[in-house]
């Protein structure tokens, strides 16, 4: 699994994404739409790895200052 280095503001706006995308899939799971309904909790564990990202950057940011 590679690592990619991104900024906070990169981070954030990919978690506003995931968060979008995992509403819309909600809205599909619940209409009977969603295909493959597994993507709900890999969405979900995205979110929480993407949360863990922003908070590491965080505390990063605050132990180089």
């Amino acid at each position: 699994k590679a690592t990619e280095v991104k900024s906070l503001a990169d981070l954030q706006k990919d978690l506003a994404a995931k968060q979008a995308d995992l509403l819309q899939s909600r809205k599909s799971h619940r209409a009977g739409e969603l295909v493959n309904p597994r993507i709900l909790s890999t969405t979900r564990k995205e979110i929480a790895r993407l949360h863990t990202a922003i908070r590491a950057a965080e505390l990063a940011a605050k132990e180089s200052k």
